[in-house]
Protein backbone atom coordinates (compact mmCIF):
# COMPACT_ATOMS: atom_id res chain seq x y z
CA UNK A 1 0.00 0.00 0.00
CA UNK A 2 2.26 2.54 -1.60
CA UNK A 3 -0.61 5.44 -0.91
CA UNK A 4 -3.68 5.82 1.17
CA UNK A 5 -6.59 4.09 0.12
CA UNK A 6 -9.89 5.92 0.44
CA UNK A 7 -13.21 3.87 -0.18
CA UNK A 8 -17.10 5.09 -0.03
CA UNK A 9 -16.85 3.73 3.54
CA UNK A 10 -13.86 4.41 5.19
CA UNK A 11 -9.92 5.23 4.53
CA UNK A 12 -6.79 2.92 5.48
CA UNK A 13 -2.88 4.04 5.29
CA UNK A 14 0.50 3.23 7.09
CA UNK A 15 0.76 5.28 10.34
CA UNK A 16 3.19 8.25 10.04
CA UNK A 17 3.46 8.03 6.14
CA UNK A 18 -0.18 8.25 4.21
CA UNK A 19 -2.17 8.02 7.68
CA UNK A 20 -1.44 10.93 9.82
CA UNK A 21 -3.29 12.65 11.98
CA UNK A 22 -3.73 15.65 9.97
CA UNK A 23 -5.60 13.07 7.75
CA UNK A 24 -7.76 11.85 10.73
CA UNK A 25 -9.12 14.89 11.46
CA UNK A 26 -9.64 16.28 8.03
CA UNK A 27 -11.51 13.28 7.29
CA UNK A 28 -13.30 12.75 10.19
CA UNK A 29 -14.31 16.61 9.88
CA UNK A 30 -15.47 15.85 5.96
CA UNK A 31 -18.34 12.91 7.69
CA UNK A 32 -19.48 15.25 10.29
CA UNK A 33 -20.76 17.76 8.10
CA UNK A 34 -22.67 15.18 5.36
CA UNK A 35 -24.15 13.48 9.24
CA UNK A 36 -27.32 13.91 11.25
CA UNK A 37 -27.31 16.04 14.45
CA UNK A 38 -25.50 14.38 17.64
CA UNK A 39 -22.75 12.80 19.12
CA UNK A 40 -20.50 10.28 17.43
CA UNK A 41 -19.15 7.08 18.81
CA UNK A 42 -15.44 6.67 18.72
CA UNK A 43 -14.17 2.91 18.72
CA UNK A 44 -10.58 1.06 18.08
CA UNK A 45 -9.34 -2.61 17.65
CA UNK A 46 -6.43 -2.17 19.96
CA UNK A 47 -3.47 -1.29 17.71
CA UNK A 48 -0.95 0.90 19.44
CA UNK A 49 -1.60 3.94 17.04
CA UNK A 50 -5.12 3.53 17.49
CA UNK A 51 -5.40 6.03 20.80
CA UNK A 52 -3.48 8.64 18.84
CA UNK A 53 -5.98 8.43 16.29
CA UNK A 54 -8.72 8.63 18.86
CA UNK A 55 -7.80 11.71 20.21
CA UNK A 56 -7.20 13.41 16.71
CA UNK A 57 -10.97 12.48 15.12
CA UNK A 58 -12.17 13.56 18.75
CA UNK A 59 -10.51 16.80 18.48
CA UNK A 60 -11.32 17.26 14.92
CA UNK A 61 -15.52 16.29 15.60
CA UNK A 62 -15.25 18.17 18.96
CA UNK A 63 -13.77 21.26 17.06
CA UNK A 64 -16.52 21.72 14.35
CA UNK A 65 -18.84 21.35 17.19
CA UNK A 66 -19.60 17.25 17.36
CA UNK A 67 -20.02 15.54 20.95
CA UNK A 68 -18.02 12.46 20.72
CA UNK A 69 -18.68 9.33 23.02
CA UNK A 70 -15.24 7.33 23.46
CA UNK A 71 -15.94 4.24 23.77
CA UNK A 72 -12.27 2.43 23.78
CA UNK A 73 -11.21 -0.39 22.29
CA UNK A 74 -14.44 -2.65 20.98
CA UNK A 75 -14.92 -4.69 18.36
CA UNK A 76 -16.57 -3.14 14.81
CA UNK A 77 -20.23 -5.08 15.33
CA UNK A 78 -19.98 -3.70 18.76
CA UNK A 79 -19.75 -0.15 17.08
CA UNK A 80 -22.76 -0.58 15.78
CA UNK A 81 -24.50 -1.62 18.33
CA UNK A 82 -23.24 1.11 20.79
CA UNK A 83 -24.37 4.03 17.95
CA UNK A 84 -28.14 2.48 18.01
CA UNK A 85 -28.66 2.23 22.07
CA UNK A 86 -26.66 5.68 22.40
CA UNK A 87 -29.07 7.36 19.63
CA UNK A 88 -25.91 8.97 17.90
CA UNK A 89 -25.61 10.12 14.39
CA UNK A 90 -22.83 8.09 13.36
CA UNK A 91 -19.42 6.35 14.44
CA UNK A 92 -15.60 6.03 13.61
CA UNK A 93 -14.15 2.50 13.99
CA UNK A 94 -10.20 2.64 14.25
CA UNK A 95 -9.21 -0.35 12.43
CA UNK A 96 -7.17 -1.94 9.73
CA UNK A 97 -8.60 -5.16 9.47
CA UNK A 98 -6.59 -7.49 8.79
CA UNK A 99 -3.72 -5.96 7.60
CA UNK A 100 -0.12 -5.53 8.99
CA UNK A 101 0.37 -3.37 12.71
CA UNK A 102 2.08 -0.31 10.85
CA UNK A 103 -1.62 -0.10 8.90
CA UNK A 104 -4.36 1.73 10.32
CA UNK A 105 -7.90 2.67 8.80
CA UNK A 106 -11.30 4.68 9.80
CA UNK A 107 -14.34 2.99 8.90
CA UNK A 108 -17.95 5.10 8.82
CA UNK A 109 -20.91 4.09 10.57
CA UNK A 110 -24.23 5.91 10.27
CA UNK A 111 -26.72 6.70 12.77
CA UNK A 112 -28.29 2.96 11.89
CA UNK A 113 -25.10 1.46 13.20
CA UNK A 114 -24.63 -0.28 9.60
CA UNK A 115 -20.95 0.72 7.43
CA UNK A 116 -21.86 3.83 5.13
CA UNK A 117 -23.62 3.26 1.99
CA UNK A 118 -21.92 3.85 -1.66
CA UNK A 119 -24.04 7.18 -2.11
CA UNK A 120 -23.61 9.28 1.21
CA UNK A 121 -19.63 7.50 1.23
CA UNK A 122 -18.89 9.03 -1.82
CA UNK A 123 -20.06 12.50 -0.58
CA UNK A 124 -17.98 12.22 2.09
CA UNK A 125 -14.76 11.32 -0.07
CA UNK A 126 -15.49 14.41 -2.12
CA UNK A 127 -15.80 17.01 0.75
CA UNK A 128 -12.33 15.02 2.19
CA UNK A 129 -10.81 15.59 -0.75
CA UNK A 130 -11.70 19.32 -1.04
CA UNK A 131 -10.69 19.44 2.02
CA UNK A 132 -14.14 21.65 3.02
CA UNK A 133 -13.95 21.00 7.28
CA UNK A 134 -15.56 24.02 8.67
CA UNK A 135 -14.26 24.34 12.65
CA UNK A 136 -16.59 26.34 15.14
CA UNK A 137 -15.34 29.45 17.10
CA UNK A 138 -13.86 28.81 21.46
CA UNK A 139 -17.42 28.92 22.53
CA UNK A 140 -19.14 26.19 20.07
CA UNK A 141 -16.54 23.37 20.68
CA UNK A 142 -18.44 20.20 21.98
CA UNK A 143 -17.39 17.81 24.44
CA UNK A 144 -15.77 13.92 24.70
CA UNK A 145 -16.97 11.87 27.39
CA UNK A 146 -16.20 8.16 28.05
CA UNK A 147 -18.78 5.29 27.69
CA UNK A 148 -19.35 3.45 30.70
CA UNK A 149 -20.72 0.43 29.21
CA UNK A 150 -19.84 -0.84 25.95
CA UNK A 151 -20.65 -4.19 26.01
CA UNK A 152 -24.12 -4.81 27.60
CA UNK A 153 -26.17 -4.10 24.80
CA UNK A 154 -24.22 -6.11 22.65
CA UNK A 155 -24.46 -9.22 24.31
CA UNK A 156 -28.17 -8.98 25.10
CA UNK A 157 -28.76 -8.99 21.52
CA UNK A 158 -26.27 -11.39 20.87
CA UNK A 159 -28.16 -13.88 23.62
CA UNK A 160 -31.61 -12.85 22.73
CA UNK A 161 -30.82 -14.85 19.31
CA UNK A 162 -30.25 -18.42 20.69
CA UNK A 163 -31.15 -20.83 23.23
CA UNK A 164 -28.55 -19.82 25.86
CA UNK A 165 -29.72 -21.97 28.51
CA UNK A 166 -29.60 -25.17 26.22
CA UNK A 167 -25.67 -24.08 25.42
CA UNK A 168 -25.08 -23.39 28.84
CA UNK A 169 -26.17 -27.42 29.90
CA UNK A 170 -23.32 -28.55 27.42
CA UNK A 171 -20.94 -27.16 29.04
CA UNK A 172 -18.71 -26.70 26.06
CA UNK A 173 -15.10 -26.27 25.98
CA UNK A 174 -14.03 -23.43 23.69
CA UNK A 175 -10.89 -21.98 22.53
CA UNK A 176 -10.94 -18.11 21.60
CA UNK A 177 -8.43 -16.92 19.82
CA UNK A 178 -8.71 -13.22 19.52
CA UNK A 179 -4.64 -12.60 18.59
CA UNK A 180 -4.60 -9.14 20.86
CA UNK A 181 -7.29 -7.49 19.09
CA UNK A 182 -10.92 -5.89 20.04
CA UNK A 183 -12.45 -9.68 20.45
CA UNK A 184 -11.72 -10.64 23.54
CA UNK A 185 -13.36 -7.51 25.17
CA UNK A 186 -16.97 -9.13 24.60
CA UNK A 187 -15.60 -12.66 23.45
CA UNK A 188 -14.78 -13.70 27.12
CA UNK A 189 -18.08 -12.41 28.47
CA UNK A 190 -20.37 -13.52 25.94
CA UNK A 191 -19.09 -17.02 26.14
CA UNK A 192 -18.85 -16.73 30.21
CA UNK A 193 -22.63 -15.89 29.57
CA UNK A 194 -23.06 -19.14 27.63
CA UNK A 195 -21.54 -21.64 30.21
CA UNK A 196 -18.84 -22.54 28.34
CA UNK A 197 -14.95 -23.55 29.34
CA UNK A 198 -12.69 -21.08 27.94
CA UNK A 199 -9.00 -20.65 26.85
CA UNK A 200 -7.95 -17.49 25.04
CA UNK A 201 -5.29 -16.68 22.88
CA UNK A 202 -4.21 -12.76 22.84
CA UNK A 203 -6.61 -11.64 24.78
CA UNK A 204 -4.81 -8.53 25.82
CA UNK A 205 -6.28 -6.13 23.50
CA UNK A 206 -3.12 -4.15 22.15
CA UNK A 207 -2.35 -5.06 18.92
CA UNK A 208 0.78 -7.18 19.41
CA UNK A 209 -0.20 -9.68 16.68
CA UNK A 210 0.54 -13.34 17.88
CA UNK A 211 0.33 -14.43 13.97
CA UNK A 212 -0.33 -12.89 10.61
CA UNK A 213 -4.31 -11.39 11.62
CA UNK A 214 -5.74 -12.72 9.13
CA UNK A 215 -7.57 -15.44 9.75
CA UNK A 216 -6.71 -17.89 7.15
CA UNK A 217 -5.25 -21.69 7.16
CA UNK A 218 -2.46 -20.69 6.42
CA UNK A 219 -1.73 -18.18 9.62
CA UNK A 220 -3.62 -20.01 11.90
CA UNK A 221 -1.44 -22.91 12.00
CA UNK A 222 0.25 -21.91 15.42
CA UNK A 223 -3.39 -21.83 16.50
CA UNK A 224 -4.35 -25.45 15.32
CA UNK A 225 -1.89 -27.42 18.11
CA UNK A 226 -3.46 -25.63 20.85
CA UNK A 227 -6.79 -26.36 19.90
CA UNK A 228 -6.17 -29.95 20.01
CA UNK A 229 -3.70 -29.66 23.08
CA UNK A 230 -6.58 -27.93 25.01
CA UNK A 231 -8.94 -30.08 24.80
CA UNK A 232 -11.49 -28.28 23.63
CA UNK A 233 -15.10 -29.13 21.09
CA UNK A 234 -14.53 -26.05 19.12
CA UNK A 235 -11.92 -22.84 18.23
CA UNK A 236 -12.72 -19.50 17.49
CA UNK A 237 -10.23 -17.35 15.39
CA UNK A 238 -10.87 -13.76 14.94
CA UNK A 239 -9.58 -11.02 13.19
CA UNK A 240 -8.52 -7.78 14.86
CA UNK A 241 -11.66 -5.48 14.80
CA UNK A 242 -13.72 -9.12 15.59
CA UNK A 243 -16.01 -8.67 12.27
CA UNK A 244 -14.77 -12.05 10.68
CA UNK A 245 -14.90 -15.64 12.31
CA UNK A 246 -12.74 -18.72 11.39
CA UNK A 247 -13.60 -21.91 12.53
CA UNK A 248 -11.72 -24.75 13.96
CA UNK A 249 -12.89 -28.36 14.74
CA UNK A 250 -11.52 -30.39 17.84
CA UNK A 251 -9.10 -32.18 16.13
CA UNK A 252 -7.24 -29.08 15.14
CA UNK A 253 -8.60 -28.71 11.54
CA UNK A 254 -9.33 -25.60 9.80
CA UNK A 255 -13.48 -25.50 8.70
CA UNK A 256 -12.75 -22.22 7.80
CA UNK A 257 -13.83 -18.71 7.04
CA UNK A 258 -16.02 -19.81 3.95
CA UNK A 259 -18.34 -22.27 6.33
CA UNK A 260 -18.90 -19.83 9.38
CA UNK A 261 -21.90 -17.86 7.54
CA UNK A 262 -23.20 -20.86 5.23
CA UNK A 263 -23.68 -22.95 9.16
CA UNK A 264 -25.12 -19.83 10.91
CA UNK A 265 -27.40 -19.64 7.48
CA UNK A 266 -28.17 -23.47 7.66
CA UNK A 267 -29.03 -23.54 11.69
CA UNK A 268 -31.31 -20.09 10.94
CA UNK A 269 -33.39 -21.37 8.41
CA UNK A 270 -33.27 -24.33 10.29
CA UNK A 271 -34.79 -23.07 13.56
CA UNK A 272 -36.46 -19.51 12.66
CA UNK A 273 -38.92 -18.48 10.31
CA UNK A 274 -37.83 -18.77 6.76
CA UNK A 275 -36.99 -15.97 4.54
CA UNK A 276 -34.79 -14.38 2.37
CA UNK A 277 -31.23 -14.95 2.49
CA UNK A 278 -28.04 -12.85 1.34
CA UNK A 279 -24.60 -13.30 0.40
CA UNK A 280 -22.13 -11.64 -2.04
CA UNK A 281 -21.18 -12.79 -5.55
CA UNK A 282 -17.84 -13.80 -4.19
CA UNK A 283 -19.57 -16.09 -1.27
CA UNK A 284 -19.50 -19.86 -1.34
CA UNK A 285 -22.08 -21.78 -3.63
CA UNK A 286 -23.17 -23.86 -0.01
CA UNK A 287 -25.35 -20.78 1.08
CA UNK A 288 -26.97 -21.47 -2.51
CA UNK A 289 -27.53 -24.95 -1.83
CA UNK A 290 -28.70 -24.49 2.17
CA UNK A 291 -31.09 -21.92 0.83
CA UNK A 292 -32.63 -23.74 -1.61
CA UNK A 293 -32.75 -26.82 0.20
CA UNK A 294 -34.92 -25.00 2.77
CA UNK A 295 -36.89 -23.40 0.61
CA UNK A 296 -35.48 -20.03 0.81
CA UNK A 297 -34.94 -17.24 -1.80
CA UNK A 298 -31.05 -16.12 -2.15
CA UNK A 299 -29.85 -12.83 -3.70
CA UNK A 300 -26.37 -12.25 -4.39
CA UNK A 301 -24.70 -8.34 -3.54
CA UNK A 302 -21.88 -7.11 -4.79
CA UNK A 303 -18.96 -7.57 -2.88
CA UNK A 304 -18.59 -5.48 0.33
CA UNK A 305 -20.38 -5.45 3.42
CA UNK A 306 -22.24 -2.07 2.82
CA UNK A 307 -23.51 -3.78 -0.52
CA UNK A 308 -24.93 -6.84 1.51
CA UNK A 309 -26.44 -4.92 4.01
CA UNK A 310 -28.77 -2.47 1.51
CA UNK A 311 -29.58 -5.69 -0.49
CA UNK A 312 -30.29 -7.31 2.81
CA UNK A 313 -32.48 -4.50 4.05
CA UNK A 314 -34.06 -4.30 0.00
CA UNK A 315 -35.39 -7.68 0.79
CA UNK A 316 -36.48 -7.80 3.96
CA UNK A 317 -33.56 -11.08 4.69
CA UNK A 318 -33.36 -12.87 7.52
CA UNK A 319 -29.60 -13.61 7.56
CA UNK A 320 -26.83 -12.35 4.96
CA UNK A 321 -22.74 -12.38 5.44
CA UNK A 322 -19.92 -12.76 3.49
CA UNK A 323 -17.63 -15.90 2.71
CA UNK A 324 -15.02 -13.85 4.07
CA UNK A 325 -16.39 -15.16 7.82
CA UNK A 326 -18.91 -12.29 8.26
CA UNK A 327 -22.18 -13.25 9.43
CA UNK A 328 -24.99 -10.60 9.50
CA UNK A 329 -27.60 -11.10 11.28
CA UNK A 330 -30.49 -8.03 11.08
CA UNK A 331 -31.95 -9.31 14.91
CA UNK A 332 -28.51 -7.77 15.90
CA UNK A 333 -27.09 -5.14 13.23
CA UNK A 334 -26.63 -4.59 9.70
CA UNK A 335 -22.84 -5.20 10.64
CA UNK A 336 -20.24 -8.62 10.16
CA UNK A 337 -20.32 -9.95 13.65
CA UNK A 338 -17.80 -12.70 14.98
CA UNK A 339 -20.35 -13.05 18.03
CA UNK A 340 -23.25 -13.55 16.01
CA UNK A 341 -21.17 -16.50 14.76
CA UNK A 342 -20.44 -18.20 17.77
CA UNK A 343 -23.30 -17.90 19.46
CA UNK A 344 -25.19 -19.13 16.27
CA UNK A 345 -22.53 -22.35 15.85
CA UNK A 346 -23.08 -23.13 19.43
CA UNK A 347 -26.40 -23.07 19.28
CA UNK A 348 -26.73 -25.53 16.41
CA UNK A 349 -24.04 -27.85 18.10
CA UNK A 350 -26.28 -27.65 21.26
CA UNK A 351 -29.49 -27.86 19.58
CA UNK A 352 -28.76 -31.08 17.22
CA UNK A 353 -26.86 -32.83 19.29
CA UNK A 354 -23.41 -32.47 17.10
CA UNK A 355 -19.71 -31.55 16.74
CA UNK A 356 -18.47 -28.54 14.70
CA UNK A 357 -17.19 -31.25 12.30
CA UNK A 358 -20.02 -33.34 11.71
CA UNK A 359 -22.25 -29.94 11.00
CA UNK A 360 -19.76 -28.93 8.60
CA UNK A 361 -19.25 -32.49 7.33
CA UNK A 362 -23.22 -32.07 6.22
CA UNK A 363 -22.66 -29.16 4.04
CA UNK A 364 -21.82 -29.49 0.56
CA UNK A 365 -18.47 -29.56 -0.35
CA UNK A 366 -16.81 -26.99 -3.32
CA UNK A 367 -13.23 -25.80 -3.68
CA UNK A 368 -12.59 -21.90 -4.09
CA UNK A 369 -9.26 -20.77 -5.68
CA UNK A 370 -8.15 -17.02 -5.51
CA UNK A 371 -5.82 -15.89 -8.45
CA UNK A 372 -3.96 -12.39 -9.03
CA UNK A 373 -3.47 -11.71 -12.67
CA UNK A 374 -1.47 -8.41 -13.41
CA UNK A 375 -3.69 -5.99 -15.87
CA UNK A 376 -3.49 -2.27 -16.16
CA UNK A 377 -6.08 -0.18 -15.27
CA UNK A 378 -6.99 0.75 -18.85
CA UNK A 379 -7.57 -2.93 -20.35
CA UNK A 380 -10.10 -3.60 -17.57
CA UNK A 381 -13.12 -3.21 -19.75
CA UNK A 382 -11.60 -4.79 -22.46
CA UNK A 383 -11.00 -7.83 -20.41
CA UNK A 384 -14.21 -8.31 -19.29
CA UNK A 385 -15.65 -7.96 -22.54
CA UNK A 386 -13.15 -10.52 -24.17
CA UNK A 387 -14.30 -12.76 -20.64
CA UNK A 388 -18.26 -12.51 -21.41
CA UNK A 389 -17.88 -13.19 -25.27
CA UNK A 390 -15.95 -16.52 -24.33
CA UNK A 391 -18.58 -17.43 -21.89
CA UNK A 392 -21.63 -15.96 -24.19
CA UNK A 393 -23.48 -19.04 -23.50
CA UNK A 394 -23.58 -19.12 -19.57
CA UNK A 395 -25.64 -17.22 -17.01
CA UNK A 396 -23.61 -13.71 -16.46
CA UNK A 397 -23.54 -10.98 -13.91
CA UNK A 398 -21.84 -7.63 -14.31
CA UNK A 399 -23.07 -6.20 -10.80
CA UNK A 400 -19.77 -6.33 -9.74
CA UNK A 401 -17.28 -7.25 -12.20
CA UNK A 402 -17.65 -10.32 -14.32
CA UNK A 403 -19.40 -13.63 -12.50
CA UNK A 404 -19.98 -16.33 -14.60
CA UNK A 405 -22.38 -19.36 -13.65
CA UNK A 406 -21.54 -23.42 -14.88
CA UNK A 407 -23.68 -25.96 -13.60
CA UNK A 408 -21.90 -26.53 -10.00
CA UNK A 409 -19.05 -23.88 -10.75
CA UNK A 410 -19.07 -20.38 -10.98
CA UNK A 411 -16.23 -17.61 -11.65
CA UNK A 412 -15.78 -13.83 -10.77
CA UNK A 413 -13.33 -11.91 -12.40
CA UNK A 414 -13.14 -8.25 -11.08
CA UNK A 415 -10.60 -5.47 -10.92
CA UNK A 416 -8.81 -4.13 -7.95
CA UNK A 417 -9.54 -0.76 -7.41
CA UNK A 418 -6.22 -0.27 -5.44
CA UNK A 419 -3.61 -1.82 -7.84
CA UNK A 420 -3.39 -3.13 -11.27
CA UNK A 421 -4.76 -6.26 -10.98
CA UNK A 422 -7.73 -8.17 -11.70
CA UNK A 423 -8.83 -10.85 -8.84
CA UNK A 424 -10.12 -14.19 -10.04
CA UNK A 425 -11.97 -16.38 -7.87
CA UNK A 426 -13.58 -19.73 -8.82
CA UNK A 427 -15.43 -22.38 -6.97
CA UNK A 428 -15.99 -25.80 -8.30
CA UNK A 429 -16.41 -29.50 -7.10
CA UNK A 430 -13.00 -29.99 -7.52
CA UNK A 431 -9.77 -27.59 -7.00
CA UNK A 432 -8.44 -28.67 -10.29
CA UNK A 433 -11.93 -27.85 -11.87
CA UNK A 434 -11.60 -24.36 -10.08
CA UNK A 435 -7.89 -23.91 -10.62
CA UNK A 436 -8.76 -24.51 -14.45
CA UNK A 437 -11.33 -21.86 -14.50
CA UNK A 438 -9.09 -19.43 -13.47
CA UNK A 439 -6.64 -20.70 -15.87
CA UNK A 440 -8.36 -20.24 -18.55
CA UNK A 441 -9.26 -16.44 -17.53
CA UNK A 442 -5.78 -16.10 -17.18
CA UNK A 443 -5.41 -17.01 -20.73
CA UNK A 444 -8.07 -15.24 -22.23
CA UNK A 445 -6.57 -12.05 -20.81
CA UNK A 446 -3.34 -12.78 -21.77
CA UNK A 447 -4.32 -13.04 -25.36
CA UNK A 448 -5.66 -9.32 -25.59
Amino acid sequence: MSSLIISVSGLRGVIGETLTPDVAMNYAAAYSSAAEAGAFVITRDGRGSGAMLADAISAALNAVGRPTIDAGVAATPTTGVLIRSLKAAGGIQISASHNPLEYNGLKLFTAEGRVIPKAPGEKVKERYLQNAAEYKPYNQIAARTPCSDTTSAHLDAVLKTVNAAAIREKKYKVLLDSNRGAGSVLGRKLLESLGCEITILGETPDGQFEHTPEPTEENLQPVFAKVRAAGVDIGFCQDPDADRLAVVDAAGRYIGEEYTAAMCIDHVLRTREKGAVVINCASSRMSQDIAEKHGAPIFRSAVGEANVADLMKAKNAVFGGEGNGGPIDPKVGYVRDSFVGMALLLDAMAARGKTIAELAAELPAYSIVKRKIPLAFDRVSSAIAALEKEYADFPRDRQDGLRIDFPNAWLLVRASNTEPIVRAIAEAETESAANQLCENAERILASL
